[in-house]
């Protein structure tokens, strides 16, 4: 058997509870926003510590529709990093605006905030920060650019549920947070979702309006809006799920405890955590030179790995044409990094197994 993860391990290990809620969905005959997505969203919103959290269809969708929830649209610049799922820039351009990417800092792989104010311009509006792998990005920092220069923070949360920075959850910092409900996230459903969050009436109202056609009343549009609806299938599922991710983050901090401590002796970069945050670990990821060797080693071994991400978005042939500054930090470590198996079913057993197989390989 190959170790990788597997959602469906999620699903059996809350089986009983999912079904019923499943079950109770199909007889209760509403399936598009009804109760259950009613009390997810006030669920997930006392959960973040945030007044307001709006469900969608996806954690792109989540992006998009809080960047139109600001008027940013063709023309205008939105800062991030290339290093990133390309969701993140994905989002950016289907609202027509324009992608600026600055680098990573090499220690934690979020925004490098020294590189931020190097590409304001008059044209920009906000800054996407991305909580990638499961590590706050630096958000205070951020936030004191982004008041001098009067921009929007829109926090990519979608690696990084129950995360905490500064004793604050992130996705309750920024302007609005952003997630994804993608089944191999930290709260994953079994198909897509998403949800923003934001402690501004204005701001959730507008979102509301936005994901379902412009309507306050059926039918009836008082804006362009469009249709990015987290279900009500999905919203039962993460309900039950929510309840336990404190329990499955604090299983993923054990496994990256164990990877800590029976790695730290190799030539390998394991990961680091910010000071004064949680890290979440949706991702465990390590840096050698050595990575594609030792990949195709540990897959001898059967256990399956991963790259998050090999190709930055600014080379990919999508987005080539939008230009960036020097990003050194982010190039190089697309050929280092690899992620190793990270889920909270994952046994100790099979973590030692894990840690043991790299040992064999001469890193």
């Amino acid at each position: 058997m190959i170790l990788c993860s597997n959602p469906k391990e999620s699903y059996l290990a809350y089986q009983m509870e999912i079904d019923k809620a499943v079950i109770n969905v199909l007889n209760e005959g509403r399936y598009i926003l009804g109760n259950e997505v009613k009390s997810f969203e006030e669920e997930f919103a006392s959960y973040i510590g945030v007044k307001y959290a709006i469900g969608v269809g996806s954690g792109t969708e989540a992006l998009y529709i809080a960047l139109k929830a600001y008027d940013i649209g063709s023309g205008d610049e939105v800062i991030t990093v290339s290093h990133t799922a390309v969701a993140t820039v994905a989002a950016i351009r289907q609202c027509g605006a324009i992608p600026v990417f600055v680098d990573i800092e090499p220690d934690y792989y979020t925004i490098d905030v020294s590189a931020i104010e190097k590409v304001i311009t008059k044209k920009t509006k906000a800054i996407i920060a991305i909580n990638l792998y499961g590590q706050p990005a630096e958000i205070a920092s951020i936030i004191k650019i982004a008041n001098q220069h009067n921009l929007r923070i829109i926090e990519d949360c979608a690696q990084a549920h129950g995360a905490v920075f500064n004793g604050k959850k992130v996705g309750s910092i920024g302007d609005v947070g952003c997630f994804s409900f993608y089944p191999t996230k930290n709260l994953g459903g079994v198909g897509d979702g998403g949800i923003i969050t934001t402690n501004n009436e204005d701001t959730a109202k507008k979102i509301k309006l936005l994901r379902e056609y412009g309507w306050q009343e059926r039918y009836i549009s008082y804006i362009q809006g469009h249709n990015s609806r987290l279900d009500e299938m999905q919203a039962a599922i993460l309900r039950i799920k929510l309840k336990y991710l404190d329990k499955d983050n604090n299983r993923r901090k054990e496994i990256a405890a164990k990877y800590n401590n029976g790695l730290k002796e190799l030539d390998i970069y394991l990961p680091k955590i910010r000071i004064g945050s949680s890290h979440v670990y949706h991702l465990y990821v390590i840096r050698t030179k050595k990575r594609n060797e030792l990949k195709d080693f540990l897959l001898a071994n059967n256990i399956m790995t991963l790259i998050h991400y090999p190709v930055p978005v600014h080379l990919q042939p999508a987005y080539k044409e939008y230009s960036a500054a020097a990003l050194e930090v982010t190039e190089k470590i697309t050929e280092e990094i690899l992620s190793l198996p990270m889920y909270p079913e994952l046994s100790d057993e099979s973590v030692k197994y894990i840690i043991e197989t790299i040992k064999k390989f001469k890193v």
